[in-house]
């Protein structure tokens, strides 16, 4: 109850605060509280469904009542996939672990100085989501929060909800798919035809790529992270949009992956050293943070208790900024040249 009261006198004093600046304010520019539609969420010809939208999710349902002029994401993808729909967020959150502080991921980035877009406000997430940063969000003044794709609890939605709508994600967090991603956020901003395009070109990528490639046509795949410090591994469950992906190209989620699952709605599990020779799959697709553990990796003993490994049949996306390209993809990484594009020919080269 405290952290409510304290929101909602800050909610108050940036209302009052917003009313004094648009007494003032002379001029507008892109992110300013009295900036245009146009300016503020550089919008490219304007949403083509008709409001009100009610977009139901885990937390119940939201109704954007008219088209948003200052729409803010939250967690992973959605920035993307409004872009791609053709709505520059004028808020976004941070990846700290990909890029650092300050900084944008570099496909949105590209993006925003392509359309001549000013950057958006970078909403500060060192914990991944753990923490809402509600004071900052309150800043910006956002008519519409996005995170179809993201970790928040009731409690944060239910703070996030006295600052804007929000839009959450469809069933558990962190477990929607990609496709799922794209068409929610382009529906709540009114979008939905730009939405089914996007995802229909991705299909049509992977589609090209698996008939590019027919020697990925039914290979079982495990998609892990090696944790050395902890002396464990991370799977990525058959939830993961990651899988999704994979599937796209012609591969298979080894049945392994879901049977070694714990099932507790978790988009990955762990797995001991002890327990790898468990995993049986064709082929170990292994997203390494840095060239040192990329170089160590096939060789590395403890890991030749996986079959695939043992086998040779390695896949490895090196670096944090491609892992994040395709872990998992979204709506604008799908194409950029270190992440999808770099995943398959590096499937190529083992599996072919």
């Amino acid at each position: 109850m405290r952290l409510r009261r304290s929101l909602t006198t800050v909610v108050g004093l940036a209302a009052a605060t917003a009313l004094t600046l648009a007494g003032c304010a002379s001029s507008s520019e892109p992110g300013s509280a009295d900036a245009s539609p146009e300016e503020t969420s550089g919008a490219a010809g304007g949403a083509t469904d008709e409001f009100p939208i009610t977009i139901e999710h885990a937390f119940g349902e939201t109704v954007v009542e008219a088209e948003p002029e200052r729409v803010a994401t939250w967690g992973w993808g959605s920035t993307e996939a409004a872009v791609a729909a053709g709505v520059y967020p004028v808020a976004v959150a941070e990846q700290v672990w990909t890029v650092g502080e300050d900084a944008l991921l570099p496909w949105v980035e590209e993006a925003y100085d392509e359309a001549g877009v000013e950057h958006p406000v970078i909403l500060s997430d060192p914990e991944g989501g753990a923490t809402v940063p509600y004071e900052e969000f309150v800043e910006v003044a956002p008519d519409l929060i996005v995170a179809p794709y993201s970790g928040l609890t009731q409690e944060q939605y239910d703070l996030l909800s006295e600052i804007a709508p929000v839009v959450a994600y469809p069933e558990a967090p962190w477990q929607t798919e990609w496709d799922d991603i794209i068409t929610i956020t382009a529906d709540s901003l009114g979008r939905s035809a730009a939405g089914e395009q996007v995802v229909a070109d991705i299909e049509q990528y992977l589609a090209d790529e698996a008939a590019a490639h027919p020697e990925f046509e039914g290979v079982t795949f495990a998609a892990i992270v090696d944790s050395p410090s902890e002396g464990l591994v991370y799977v990525y469950d058959s939830v993961d949009p990651r899988a999704g992906f994979l599937e796209g190209l012609g591969l298979e989620i080894a049945p392994a992956v879901s049977e070694l699952s714990p099932g507790d709605g978790s988009f990955f599990y762990t797995l001991s050293y002890e327990e790898l020779d468990k995993l049986e799959s064709d082929v170990i697709v292994s997203y390494t943070y840095t060239e040192e553990q990329a170089a160590e990796l096939p060789t590395k003993p403890e890991l030749q208790a996986l079959p695939a490994v043992a086998d040779g049949k390695v896949v490895q996306q090196v670096g944090q900024v491609p892992v994040s390209a395709v872990s998992p993809p979204t709506a604008l990484s799908v194409t950029w040249p270190d992440g999808m594009p770099a995943l398959v020919d590096s499937l190529a080269e083992v599996l072919g």
